[in-house]
């Protein structure tokens, strides 16, 4: 019987909490930081948890049931 494999990318980009919830950290704080105002760049820095609809589809792709 095969093994089902991770989806490397979506391992590398979300990872769970204890209690089982997915966080993941913000997009659009790699480049042209200069032409973004600092509350928007202090924002993006924290991680966020994400929605319950998406939480299914990423634990099937990184295997975590």
């Amino acid at each position: 019987m095969g093994k089902i494999k991770t989806h490397r990318a979506s391992a590398k980009r979300f990872h769970v909490t204890g209690t089982g919830k997915i966080k993941v950290f913000h997009s659009d704080h790699r480049h042209n930081l200069g032409q973004k105002d600092q509350k928007r760049k202090r924002h993006l820095r924290s991680s966020q948890i994400l929605s319950p609809a998406m939480t299914a589809n990423v634990k099937r792709l990184i295997n975590k049931d």
